[in-house]
């Protein structure tokens, strides 16, 4: 089953074409034709949608509405739709939480890879009691369980390997050195050997990245340290 798209476009011809390309691509696809239907069928939908794209000019409710509204809920990544190429709109819609910004006239195989783009990137979710979620891929930390899954894997950590690996999540993607992570997982003042970090890397490496099916999600940058990202 593809991921789903919430897509929200008030000119039909449009919704048409590109409600195709996606089903061809293997999305799901719901459809909204002005903001007000937008935000009621994300907020029916929510636990499902992994997409928003999202148009600027919509009746009723325009897409900064419909974008401040669905970040009131989660960081569901969103890519915005206008035909005005204002320096103003594509900050204002950055700056409340759009995740890209996409120019009318645009080239639908641009769209797709700007699609493929942002749902590579890693999301907090935020459970009812603020605690967060954190998601990479098909890799889950759910710090108020402190419960680790890879897609309908269970993964039984060890405290050390658990705070190591929360570390990493909290700032996907950096490139973490040796002493950084000493640090911050082991302390200050711990006067032991710094490859103590290499080993526990290892056994994560072991218990994380052993699935076949699964990307490799923990690299090694040579000469530099660490890092928690998904490379194709």
């Amino acid at each position: 089953m593809g991921k789903t798209v919430l897509l929200v476009e008030d000119e039909v011809g449009l919704v048409d074409a590109l409600t195709s390309e996606f089903q061809f691509e293997d999305y799901q696809v719901l459809t909204a034709l002005d903001g007000v239907s937008a935000v009621e069928t994300y907020l029916k939908n929510q636990n499902k949608i992994d997409l928003i794209v999202l148009d600027w000019m919509l009746p009723k409710l325009d897409g900064l509405g419909v974008l401040r509204r669905v970040r009131r809920e989660s960081d569901v990544p969103i890519i915005m739709l206008t035909a005005r190429d204002y320096t103003g709109d594509k900050v204002a819609g950055l700056m409340s939480g759009a995740d890209d910004y996409i120019t009318k006239p645009f080239d639908t195989e641009e769209l797709l890879a700007r699609m493929q783009v942002v749902l590579r990137r890693p999301r907090q979710i935020q459970t009812n009691n603020k605690t967060p979620i954190y998601q990479l891929d098909d890799l889950t930390l759910d710090t108020a369980k402190r419960q680790v899954t890879r897609g309908d894997h269970h993964i039984q950590l060890t405290q050390r390997e658990y705070k190591l690996l929360l570390e990493m999540f909290k700032a996907i993607g950096k490139t973490f050195t040796r002493d950084e992570l000493l640090d911050s997982v082991w302390g200050v003042d711990f006067d032991g050997q710094p490859n103590i970090v290499d080993v526990y890397i290892r056994y994560l490496r072991n218990k994380i990245d052993k699935f076949p099916d699964s990307k490799k999600l923990i690299h090694t940058i040579r000469g530099v340290g660490y890092t928690l990202t998904v490379n194709d």
